[in-house]
């Protein structure tokens, strides 16, 4: 059985495409979303989801939430004397959520759809496979959150929209995605967003707000830290959910029997979360405007998770887009509703024949590369992009690079994922190495191939013309997890792909015609084609699709409207 699964920082759920519909499956609670915590005892036992939950007030040591945002990282957690990493603990909740398929259908789940932030990073994304697999299941595809949300939106007229916002503001994350949807096809266009930015950044936000206020503070003095922080916590969740609803609500928590209140306004929770509302702005302006879309454009702003049900956050969008955000989406449950119509998708599911998805690359793919400045110093460690983020996969990009030390013998280039120009902020995912005829300084070129395609498979060739020596390496999101067989079956999918724009039959086909036409005119008709030829030759070079598409035509356009004022 193959399922969808939301695996949230705050709470986590489960769906399958069943009856020609995506189906939420309850938890042994009868609830559709089961809290993304787990608690451990002395003894061993464990409990994952409410009961977890329930028990942060009183073993708070024991008992972790939020470990969503350390998945992809060395971070360790040890409870009760265990010693977890993020995976395992995400392995937990994901078994949790097997547990309850089985219990409601009567089938154990093997294959699993998982969402992810759209900006969850090449090792975020091996690490949630691995949670995946911890858990014993064959995790077939990651999918991102705000496209999994898109599927759910889009699905429920199946008719075609123009471009629209997906605002994805979870209990840990932020992602923005802009979506098309036309003929069947779910397109993502561009995604953006904060890893480190979601409600629980608003409640701390109001424990600090609210922790001075508390009356007799005396007595949460006396508190071991992590239980203080587990209390405050919980108190502030409860106290920013009833904001949602009303203009005023109590921070209450009890110490020893004794209560400690404050009443919070929902101005000075504005107030006081005004820095991160903020930080809301800076996702939006560059998903727009790596798309080249305009907000006026948007055709709607559809809001995904549960942080986005808070007031500050829909007053913020109002005045940020200027009209009121779309809320017909459950925000807790559209993530988990599209996974498991991608779910749907990949088995073949009754009534989604016609749907297609495409993504993007969340993050830029490059080299690190050295170069001189004026005064001839060398300063190495610069990334090269390659593949631009939020260019459409699957996609290959080819550049060219020169030697830069006379007789060299050897160029290595490290492959990274980022958007720092230094590549130490970024995150490497490989290393490459080919030999050189030693030549002077420049006079030996190297072309760097990268191909990546939807499933998380990079591809990189490097070669040198001159001697025709070829070095490849292979990049895969599931680590060794994959067979031979597998990435042999994707690499042949991706060959091709690793033709230049020039070369495909269409571009050629134009280049000819507008090289035709230009020897056919003089005059002002010539200069105004050789313009359009040049500008569609620098649409080749950037090897993007869709600039490519637009170029040839308008280059098409002007060569039908000169031929129709033909003297014959």
């Amino acid at each position: 059985m193959l399922v969808g699964i939301d695996l949230g920082t705050t709470n986590s759920a489960v769906a399958l495409w069943k009856d020609g519909a995506p189906q939420l499956v309850p938890n042994a609670l009868g609830k559709e979303l089961t809290p993304s915590a787990v608690s451990l005892a002395k003894g061993g036992q464990a409990w994952v989801g409410q009961a977890a939950l329930d028990r942060m007030a009183t073993h708070p040591a024991d008992t972790v939430t939020s470990f969503k945002r350390m998945i992809g990282t060395a971070t360790t957690v040890t409870l009760a004397g265990t010693t977890l990493t993020p995976e395992d603990l995400s392995a937990m909740v994901l078994r949790s959520l097997a547990d309850d398929v089985e219990a409601a259908t009567g089938e154990r789940p093997t294959q699993a759809v998982i969402t992810v932030p759209a900006y969850f990073n090449e090792r975020q994304r091996r690490a949630t496979r691995r949670a995946g697999e911890i858990a014993g299941l064959e995790v077939k595809r990651l999918i991102n959150e705000p496209t999994a949300a898109a599927l759910a939106f889009g699905l429920t007229d199946r008719g075609d929209r123009e471009p629209f916002l997906v605002f994805d503001l979870g209990g840990g994350t932020f992602d923005v995605s802009i979506v098309e949807m036309f003929d069947g096809i779910v397109e993502v266009r561009a995604s953006a967003g904060d890893n480190r930015l979601g409600g629980d950044d608003f409640d701390a936000a109001l424990v600090k707000l609210v922790e001075p206020l508390l009356d007799n503070r005396t007595v949460l003095d006396t508190l071991p830290a992590d239980r203080r922080r587990a209390l405050l916590n919980l108190a502030a969740e409860r106290t920013r959910r009833a904001l949602s609803t009303a203009e005023e609500a109590e921070f209450s928590i009890v110490v020893e029997g004794e209560p400690l209140t404050a009443r919070v306004s929902s101005d000075a929770f504005e107030e006081a979360a005004a820095s991160l509302v903020k930080r809301l702005r800076d996702p939006v302006i560059r998903a727009l405007r790596d798309c080249h879309i305009d907000v006026k454009s948007l055709s709607d702003i559809v809001l995904v998770g549960g942080a986005t049900r808070m007031p500050v956050v829909r007053k913020a969008l109002t005045r940020m887009f200027g009209r009121f955000p779309n809320a017909t989406v459950h925000p807790d449950h559209a993530v988990a509703l599209g996974a498991a119509i991608q779910a749907g998708l990949l088995s073949g599911g009754a009534g989604l024949e016609e749907i297609r998805i495409t993504d993007v690359a969340p993050f830029t793919l490059g080299v690190g590369t050295a170069t001189r400045d004026a005064h001839g110093r060398f300063h190495d460690d610069i990334f090269a992009p390659i593949i631009e983020r939020n260019t459409p996969v699957p996609v290959s990009r080819m550049e060219r690079f020169q030697t830069l030390a006379d007789n060299q013998r050897q160029v290595t280039f490290a492959i990274y994922q980022g958007e720092a120009r230094d590549v130490k902020k970024n995150v490497k995912l490989g290393e490459l190495t080919v030999p050189v005829p030693p030549r002077p300084a420049g006079e030996v070129a190297v072309d760097v191939r990268f191909t990546y395609d939807t499933s998380g498979l990079l591809d990189v060739d490097v070669s040198v013309p001159v001697s025709g020596t070829t070095r490849n390496l292979v990049i895969v999101d599931e680590e060794d997890r994959r067979t031979q067989k597998d990435v042999a079956e994707s690499r042949k999918r991706l060959e091709k792909l690793k033709v230049h724009p020039r070369d495909e039959a269409e571009n050629v086909a134009m280049l000819a015609r507008a090289e035709r036409a230009y020897e056919g005119f003089t005059g002002t008709a010539r200069d105004i084609i050789g313009q359009a030829l040049t500008e569609f030759q620098g649409a080749l070079e950037k090897q993007d699709p869709r600039i490519i598409a637009d170029a040839r035509e308008g280059l098409g356009r002007l060569l039908d409207e000169i031929d129709a004022h033909s003297p014959l």
